[in-house]
């Protein structure tokens, strides 16, 4: 049985307490999958499905609204896990689970799911919540990647090709956000080498517009640009191998807080023609 303890509690009433209906549920699992003496578990395998479900629905809103409300810098992290834990039991929705042996097998399979989540989601990172510096603007819109007039320089080549760039990275996003498997790693790498591609191509066409109208802040643009450049080429394939979704969240986030806070705050400064 799982047991909701003080390492669980995260000090907010409403999500503390979805949190021990979760545990509930789990324990729920639990019994139904070593009762001996119920042997077909078709409608109580539904059931629990369908209460899952709905925990996913209510309890993400009430921790993403609530994340969005104190601008929680964790609030892209923590959606894209969310959209992962109900993509997978909506997947367990769908699983053929007539026969007896199928039931037993799903139900390993969704304990499995559930305990690695209540320890890696609950106690990795709702624990967090609340304790950390308030994040951007940006960061608390629906879908972080969109290139918004927010961000427009009024230079129409840097324009377009920063939205080209915001294209890229939402791919990547897109990907975590659905939850990265083994057949996933060649299309990360891909999305890695064309971002690399992209950005070197962006920035070598930014410096030549800047040095074509003398433009003053020139060589502080190239550092930042080097230190970006470097970023990318620093990415680590042991890490990203061995925990691709917790890598790429990591990376996604650089990746735009950089994009965002470089385009605000010093491509904007360059004069346009």
């Amino acid at each position: 049985m799982f047991h909701f303890t003080d390492d669980c509690i995260i000090g907010i009433e409403q999500l503390d307490n979805d949190h021990r209906y979760l545990f509930s549920l789990i324990d729920k699992a639990t019994l139904l999958l070593h009762n001996e003496y119920l042997a077909d578990r078709y409608e109580k395998v539904k059931e629990l499905l369908g209460e899952l479900d709905e925990y996913a629905e209510t309890h993400f809103v009430h921790e993403e609204t609530y994340m969005e409300q104190i601008r929680d810098p964790e609030l892209i992290r923590q959606r894209m896990q969310h959209s992962i834990f109900r993509d997978r039991i909506r997947d367990f929705l769908f699983h053929d689970i007539e026969n007896e042996d199928d039931q037993q097998a799903v139900l390993e399979e969704l304990m499995d799911f559930l305990a690695r989540w209540l320890y890696h989601h609950i106690i990795g990172s709702d624990i967090m919540i609340g304790k950390l510096p308030p994040l951007e603007e940006w960061m608390i819109r629906d879908n972080p990647c969109e290139f918004t007039d927010d961000y427009l320089t009024g230079i129409d080549l840097i324009d377009e090709e920063h939205r080209l760039l915001f294209e890229i990275v939402e791919k990547a996003y897109r990907l975590v956000r659905s939850g990265i498997s083994a057949d996933s790693y060649d299309e990360i790498i891909n999305i890695l080498n064309e971002l690399k591609d992209y950005t070197i191509r962006h920035f070598t066409d930014e410096e030549e517009y800047m040095e074509s109208i003398r433009y003053e802040g020139l060589e502080s643009q190239k550092n930042a640009h080097a230190a970006f450049a470097a970023k990318l080429e620093s990415v680590n394939l042991l890490e990203l191998d061995e925990d691709p979704q917790k890598y790429m969240e990591g990376l996604i986030e650089f990746l735009l807080g950089w994009l965002i806070n470089h385009i605000m705050y010093t491509d904007k400064k360059i004069p346009a023609r």
